[in-house]
């Protein structure tokens, strides 16, 4: 089975090109981040015109998350319940493959804006929250995917040199990110060669995607016991470079629940 993360930055601009890409690629899960939208206007006819049921938690014009699944989602989780937050930026669901759950955890982490900012404090305050939740959900469910936005480069390899010493790839919040890894997740993308210079995100402006300049900030991690089943991780650029895209483009994680 496929799971897909995509940050889409306002589904409702979008919403084309998500369509389109699921009819190429048939995933089997697409995790969406920032829809941009209130829950009331998602739109899921479309999702179920395809053969996908969806779980979605709005916000308007920031944030918001979803899942869309060929499989029945079951057990929703809507937001983190060790941490009180107004912003819509979590959302879980099981899926049943083969007689095997899968538990499916989409976040849009925080940004931060800048080192030592109000908003910084936030994100390590939000991340601090994530580790206590994840810590009871991988005690529960063996078979876990955190997937999404996590604007965490964790490694020099996920910079462009251009991003060095800035917001996304500081010390504070790459501890943050082993810290996930600490609790028995691996970064599905490192269990296989990869070419240099692979990237999810890049800035709109400067022309950074014809230039490459860009950061690896969403990831698909999986739990121990799905590393023995993962085939394959990738990033699909293909739809950044459409008209009007997102600044971001899906990544993919590829798992044989038979094996």
């Amino acid at each position: 089975m496929k799971i897909a993360s995509w940050n889409v930055n306002s589904l409702s601009v979008r919403i084309e090109q998500v369509i389109g890409w699921l009819k190429n690629t048939s995933v089997d899960v697409l995790c969406l981040q920032e829809l941009k939208m209130e829950s009331s206007k998602f739109p899921a006819q479309l999702f179920h015109e395809l053969g996908y049921q969806a779980i979605w938690s709005g916000q308007k014009t920031y944030n918001g998350v979803a899942i869309i699944s060929k499989t029945p989602l079951t057990v929703e989780q809507y937001n983190n319940p060790y941490y009180a937050d107004a912003q819509q930026r979590l959302i879980a669901a099981n899926i049943q493959i083969n007689d095997q759950t899968i538990r499916l955890i989409c976040v849009y982490c925080p940004n931060g804006s800048e080192l030592g900012s109000d908003k910084f404090t936030y994100k390590m305050q939000w991340f601090d929250a994530l580790n206590v939740y994840l810590k009871e959900q991988l005690n529960t469910y063996p078979n876990l995917v955190l997937t999404g936005d996590f604007n965490i480069a964790p490694d020099d390899r996920d910079v462009h040199a251009k991003y060095q010493g800035d917001i996304l790839v500081s010390p504070e919040e790459r501890q943050q990110f082993s810290n996930l890894l600490a609790l028995g997740l691996h970064d599905s993308f490192r269990l296989f060669e990869q070419e240099e210079k692979s990237f999810s995100w890049w800035d709109y402006r400067q022309f950074a995607f014809k230039r490459n300049a860009g950061l690896r900030i969403d990831h698909l991690l999986i739990s121990n016991a799905l590393t023995k089943k993962c085939t394959a991780s990738s990033i699909d650029k293909a739809p950044r470079g459409n008209e009007r895209p997102s600044d971001h483009t899906p990544v993919i994680v590829t798992l044989d629940m038979t094996a």
